[in-house]
């Protein structure tokens, strides 16, 4: 009995050890499988990437804007390089690529597998290197973004329009970041599996995807325009003793941007030697109160309204209360009465809020909404800022009244061109862009029918209207030699507030396009914070007829010679 029992419990024994040998069997084979598979692969699994070629991008003549170039960079392999070699590779690297010679020392003397010297630097460089054979240094070609030169040695040209692309690849600002996808294709890779001995293993799971390259990029801009504009801005910025000024140039009928200018701006090329605040594109992320420029729209509006016409005369007295707030002209003078043609002439604020209040705050609301002043513009660049209007029954009636002349109500460069560019347009909205084509495709927005705004007619009697600007009024420091008669145009200026108040700073502004009945361009252009000699005790001397409008002269002059653009 007592030898049937040591057997039973001996039987019982290896019952359990077996049913605990299996458990943990199936404990690492099958619920820890998936883990240990997948480390067992990393140790010896490969995946190189393929990298993509970045899209070119070229301007409406085919000329290459941006290109891809191969630069170098120099690494070192510590841990392989002998103490006694030490000193003949420190010296070799800082003779050639200009390093401090004690740094390389202390990152050679870590015994670390890797360590980068310096990066993307020139292929004579390079091949300096090469033949001085050091022992433990390694090089890697890179591709790098190259921009063309701009007016000076330290931009590149429309810089703030392209942006630039990081050492990491991604476009940052402008068409490089919002076209990243497009532009930076899809990388490829070689997936496969190696042995201890670092032999490629041939398994059925060695996988091979090419890369697809990034598409290129047809833009509507003009890099001849784009210099000139660049040029002439800066020429006028400094004249007029400025913080910045920025050109925009749109094709009337296709909404296609043909220049888009900063300045101050920088070197693409050099980014990363950049102050950051540059990379900030003062056309579409920036807002400003365009003021009087402004006076086209509630003009235009009222006129296709039936609420006014050119030839309605109405009383100026230089004043009007509105809202509980008297608000004034910018002469602070009794201009009796007056025709519709003259306040644009004269760029009446009295007139304006009279027009828009005889058409309503209702139809008003519905044209600021017509002409693309309530919503973003859609621009294709990275980080476009826009701030929408309260709604239509949440605007005050002195809101209404100094949105008809352009002040409290803050818009980018984008939004008025493109609005004022509707009368360029016959009365119809072109969507503003600045690609044409993304590869083979065209941009969508060329196929897209423009929205009628305002009827051809009113269209024309504001075209007629702004005519006059340039031949009696405010305008005629813009005049465009051969065009006097042939051209319109409108000027502003608006107070820059600061904490809720505003002060004798200015935004001073022009904006036109000629020839007058069958325009080939529309150009706005704004200076800030212009300081005109001899308008320190009268910011009315900052006014965009003697600032913004002689920029806006000299580069349509020669737009006209360049385009061979005649009178009609």
């Amino acid at each position: 009995m007592g030898a049937r029992l040591r057997i039973l419990a001996l039987v019982l024994m290896a019952a359990l050890l077996a049913g605990a040998v299996w458990a943990r069997l199936a404990y690492w084979q099958v619920f820890r499988h998936v883990q240990l598979s997948s480390q067992a692969q990393a140790q010896y699994h490969e995946l190189v990437e393929l990298p993509a070629v970045r899209g070119v991008i070229f301007d409406r003549n085919l000329t290459q804007l941006v290109v891809n170039t191969t630069v170098y960079s120099a690494f070192v392999s510590p841990d392989q390089i002998a103490a006694g070699d030490r000193e003949r590779v420190a010296t070799g690297l800082s003779g050639v690529l200009g390093v401090d010679k004690e740094r390389v020392m202390q990152t050679l003397k870590s015994n670390s597998k890797f360590a980068y010297i310096t990066r993307r630097f020139s292929k004579a460089k390079a091949d300096q290197l090469r033949a001085l054979k050091l022992s433990g240094v390694g090089l890697e070609d890179e591709s790098q973004r190259s921009y063309l030169p701009g007016i000076t040695s330290g931009s590149s040209l429309g810089a703030n329009l392209l942006g630039f692309v990081n050492f990491d690849g991604q476009g940052r600002y402008g068409l490089e970041q919002y076209y990243q996808k497009e532009l930076g294709g899809t990388p490829g890779y070689i997936s496969s599996y190696r042995d201890l001995a670092n032999r490629e293993i041939i398994l059925g799971t060695h996988t091979h995807q090419d890369p697809v390259n990034g598409s290129n990029l047809v833009l509507s801009l003009d890099a001849n325009v784009q210099y000139q504009a660049e040029q002439a801005l800066m020429d006028g910025v400094k004249k007029d003793n400025a913080e910045s000024g920025s050109v925009l140039i749109m094709d009337p009928s296709t909404g296609g941007i043909v220049a888009w200018a900063d300045y101050p701006s920088y070197d693409a090329n050099n980014f990363n030697h950049t102050d950051s605040a540059l990379f900030q594109d003062n056309v579409a992320s920036y807002l400003y109160e365009p003021g009087s420029v402004l006076k086209v729209v509630t003009l235009s509006g009222a006129i296709n309204q039936g609420a006014i016409t050119p030839d309605t005369v109405i009383n100026d007295p230089g004043v009007l209360s509105v809202g509980g707030f008297r608000i004034y002209d910018w002469d602070h003078r009794n201009h009796g009465n007056i025709n519709y043609r003259y306040v644009l002439a004269h760029s009446l604020n009295v007139g304006a809020m009279k027009a828009m209040l005889a058409e309503g705050h209702a139809a008003c609301y519905s044209y600021l909404k017509g002409f693309g002043l309530t919503q973003a513009s859609g621009i294709d660049v990275a980080a476009e800022t826009w701030v929408p209007l309260p709604s239509q029954d949440q605007m005050s009636d002195s809101q209404y009244a100094t949105t008809s002349f352009g002040q409290g109500i803050g818009l980018n460069m984008v939004q008025m061109l493109s609005a004022v560019n509707v009368i360029a347009n016959g009365g119809r909205y072109a969507p503003p862009h600045v690609v044409e084509r993304i590869g083979t495709t065209i941009n969508p927005l060329l196929l897209k029918p423009q929205r009628q705004v305002i009827t051809p007619a009113t269209a024309q009697e504001m075209t007629a209207m702004m005519e006059g600007v340039v031949q009696n009024g405010s305008g005629w420091s813009s005049r465009v030699k051969g065009f006097q008669n042939d051209q319109a145009g409108k000027t502003g200026t608006s107070q820059i507030p600061v904490n809720g108040q505003y002060t004798l700073d200015v935004w001073a502004s022009f904006v036109g396009f000629l020839p007058a009945k069958h325009p080939k361009f529309t150009m706005l252009v704004v200076v800030r914070k212009p300081h005109y000699p001899g308008s320190d005790h009268d910011w009315t001397l900052n006014d965009g007829y003697l600032t913004a409008a002689p920029i806006w002269q000299k580069i349509a002059q020669q737009l006209v010679v360049d385009w061979r653009i005649t009178p009609d």
